[in-house]
């Protein structure tokens, strides 16, 4: 493994990125197939994505979160500094188990606000360090590797970079697990869900769940080659 990241340090990176890209696909793909199969499984009183939002945040006491419709397929999103939940077109006028577990699972991430759960303020807290990272990660890893004998601190910097977008991903589990736990728990609860389709909005939370690992494990094996490839080259 040595030789072959000291004779071509693109390779390892290419079969990493390509092991990964098609694990994303291939989960990206299943989700898809599992909301639009439990899009065809009304709700037991036909409430709408909205509806379902509107009444989880009022149950939690959350009046000033707003629901508003945003564009795009699966775009479904919390958003905290303007405190609203955006669901996408199908998901906003949708009353199927789909559309109710995606708005729960957003309005969950309000919840996860609101309370101040650890996790979530962690991660918000991160957001500075990975949006300045991300600015500059691909310019000082290309160099990194260009001048990895000549100027090996380039390649430790982009490596320190790279470890804040790792930490980033794995932070963004518990809070997207905790978020569905929530919407889980909450549809059971307030009877959206009746027990038969109960099965149905868990799975298909546990795919979307699915593309946040795929996201945090490939950027866990790309760190590792970065590493492996700078003691490499200080042989």
């Amino acid at each position: 493994m040595e030789t072959t990241m000291q004779s071509n340090p693109y390779l390892m990176s290419y079969v990493i990125f390509g092991v990964f890209a098609l694990l994303s696909y291939i989960v990206s793909a299943r989700l898809k197939y599992k909301f639009k199969k439990y899009a065809g499984v009304p709700v037991c009183n036909r409430m709408t994505g909205r509806e379902v939002a509107e009444k989880m945040l009022r149950d939690h006491g959350l009046n000033n979160v707003r629901v508003v419709m945003s564009e795009g397929v699966l775009s479904d999103h919390y958003n905290p500094a303007t405190k609203t939940v955006a669901l996408s077109r199908a998901v906003y006028d949708g009353s199927n188990v789909s559309a109710a577990a995606v708005a729960a699972h957003e309005c969950g991430h309000a919840v996860q606000h609101a309370t101040a759960y650890s996790m979530l303020q962690l991660r918000s807290s991160l957001v500075p360090a990975v949006n300045f990272a991300s600015m500059w990660l691909q310019w000082v890893l290309l160099a990194g590797i260009l001048f990895i004998h000549t100027f090996p601190g380039l390649l430790l910097a982009g490596i320190l970079l790279f470890a804040v977008t790792t930490l980033f991903s794995f932070v963004t589990l518990p809070v997207e697990i905790n978020a569905s736990y929530r919407a889980v728990k909450w549809l059971d609860n307030a009877g959206i869900v009746t027990y038969d389709v109960k099965p149905y909005a868990v799975d298909a939370l546990k795919w979307a769940a699915y593309t946040y690992v795929i996201a945090a494990l490939g950027s866990l094996a790309q760190l590792v080659y970065y590493i492996l490839l700078f003691l490499s080259s200080r042989k």
